[in-house]
């Protein structure tokens, strides 16, 4: 039956061994040097014997407890009035006495004690001591410990600084924990009694269910007052617990214990990442629709100012040649070529010129106009769309935070990102060279020298109304130039329809010219800065990217742990 049960036990150790090895491994890739430690000396320690750490503060009577428990006839810690341990001291099994310093802070103290092949002990100096790195290393023991054992003068349970670190091993690690009121035989019965009671009550409201006490003199049980020292029920607790064949079972619970505690940690963090990464993703879905509906938005504000246009034009153009198919008329020519003999003005050939003159005076001032009110809102609605992702940068989410648990590192890593994307939009938003395009512009002589100064979201509207009313003048003008040529040496003898027709058809052609030009630069400058607003967000997008993947990867693997611990916990229980 022995057998059996060592058998079972070799079997679960090496579960354990194998979860803790991942679980260790798995807090390497999420890069948290604190937790690789804490599961490094976890899985260090998972075969040696069953590890009690004793803590409290300063003069509260620890190292006098361990050598009354050790019974050994010796002292095997120093006791003195002042403070002695200034050190960890781990206190194990071996053949023969020995003191081993493993660094300033720790010493492994081997003694020839029957009752230490079972378990071993961690004397810790006291909780309110004045070194800081005590107390980073105590609390590096305290994950892989089996049992807490909290010892407070019997006549003052009530320090803060011990009751602060009661709150660490509890809340944090949910670490079993018995409490010991040592130097009893220095208070009456009656007021040891009571704060017995009140120590009991300031447990129960931490959050303890049934809490272990027990009061001791170590003075009494080194003097031979056995009966009177308290420590027959220490060790009776200890026997019944631990070491009357229980203490691999409870190891291995505690270790399990430990490392679902660890998981959970992971779990917390992982959840949190998710919800950032959740998050910045609804954050870059939000500007990539603000910046698709502000493009679509912008087309149909292309698309009506170029409509408002060509009505505009047509109308002119329309109302040009009823005039000219009315002045080719017989008679109207008769009459002029009649009138030219006495007025140079008055012929044919003159009121051609006058009527193209006229036509192309109503064509700029009507079309610039038009040109000048539509693309002012146009640059105006793109102003205002710029200005909101602005907004919506500096107002993004944040949950994962620089100082967390787990991610510290990504967060800052994030933190760091979005703060280059802020920086950067905002500096795009001010260089006005972000706004012009050089294939859109290749004619740079023909804006005004002082036109792109200043900041980049300013510039918009000017650069655009230049360029656009540029575009109306070449194509008016070049319209016009041909109708000139057509017009040229015009006479009494002229052909009626074929100017007419090649009135017409030049006006058609500056029809076509106004709808497709101005759509196509100004849809061609509506995309082209989508494209550059984009472009500040890449680094964002590839660090999305590589969250995703991670955080699957990482997912996948922590589930598995936790599958694994649980049916393993289930096994131990």
């Amino acid at each position: 039956m022995t057998e059996l049960i060592n058998q079972k036990i070799h079997t679960y150790r090496a579960k354990i061994d194998e979860i803790v090895k991942d679980l260790h491994e798995l807090t390497i890739k999420i890069k948290h040097d604190e937790l690789a430690k804490t599961v490094s000396d976890l899985r260090n320690r998972i075969h040696e014997p069953f590890m009690f750490v004793i803590v409290g503060e300063v003069k509260a009577g620890k190292s006098s407890f361990i050598n009354a428990l050790l019974d050994a006839g010796k002292e095997i810690t120093k006791a003195a009035p002042q403070p002695m341990t200034d050190t960890i001291q781990q206190i194990v099994y071996g053949e023969e006495e020995e003191i081993i310093t493993i660094n300033d802070y720790l010493k492994k103290i081997l003694q020839p004690v029957d009752i230490l092949k079972e378990i071993a002990i961690v004397d810790t100096p006291g909780t309110n001591t004045i070194v800081a790195h005590h107390q980073e290393i105590t609390e590096s023991f305290i994950p892989a410990s089996d049992l807490i054992v909290f010892v407070f003068e019997a006549k003052n349970p009530y320090r803060q600084s011990a009751w602060d670190f009661f709150d660490f091993i509890h809340s944090e690690w949910r670490k079993k924990i018995v409490f010991i009121l040592q130097q009893k035989d220095l208070m009456p019965a009656e007021d040891l009694e009571i704060n017995r009671n009140g120590l009991k009550e300031f447990a129960e409201k931490k959050g303890m269910q049934g809490p272990k006490i027990f009061a001791v003199s170590a003075k009494d049980e080194i003097d031979g007052k056995k009966e009177e020292s308290g420590f027959i029920e220490v060790r009776e607790f200890i026997q019944q617990n631990i070491t009357g064949g229980k203490a691999p079972i409870l190891k291995m619970q505690n270790n399990v214990a430990t490392s679902i505690n660890i998981s959970d940690r992971i779990a917390n963090g992982l959840a949190d990442r998710k919800k950032q990464w959740e998050a910045d993703t609804l954050f870059r879905t939000d500007i990539t629709e603000t910046l698709e509906h502000q493009e679509k938005k912008s087309y149909n504000q292309v698309d009506l100012l170029v409509e408002n246009l060509v009505a505009g034009y047509e109308r002119i153009t329309r109302a040009r040649t009823s005039e000219l198919v009315s002045g080719l008329s017989f008679f109207s020519l008769l009459r002029r070529s009649f009138s030219s003999i006495f007025s140079r003005k008055s012929g044919a050939k003159e009121w051609l010129e006058g009527l193209a003159a006229n036509m192309e005076k109503d064509l700029q001032t009507e079309l610039s106009q038009k040109l000048n009110n539509g693309v002012a809102d146009l640059a105006d609605s793109i102003q205002q769309m710029a200005k909101l992702i602005d907004l919506k940068i500096r107002n993004s989410e944040t949950i994962l935070k620089n100082d967390h648990d787990v991610f510290s590192d990504i967060a800052e890593k994030r933190s760091n990102v979005l703060h280059e994307l802020r920086s950067t939009f905002s500096e795009f938003l001010n260089n006005s060279d972000n706004f012009t395009d050089e294939a859109l512009f290749p004619d740079k002589s023909t804006l005004s020298p002082n036109l792109a100064t200043g900041s980049g979201m300013a510039v918009i509207g000017v650069i655009l109304m230049a360029v656009t009313n540029g575009m109306v003048f070449d194509i008016t003008g070049g319209v016009l130039t041909t109708i000139g040529l057509l017009f040229a040496g015009v006479s009494t003898r002229v052909k009626k329809r074929k100017i007419i027709n090649g009135f017409k058809a030049e006006i058609e052609k500056g029809r076509q010219r106004i709808q497709s030009e101005i759509t196509e630069k100004l849809k061609t400058y509506i995309t082209t800065l989508k494209k550059r607003i984009n472009a500040n967000f890449d680094k964002f997008d590839d660090l999305l990217v590589k969250e995703e993947e991670q955080i699957v990867v990482l997912g996948e693997e922590h589930a598995a742990i936790v599958t694994r611990l649980g049916d393993l916990e289930k096994e131990l229980a």
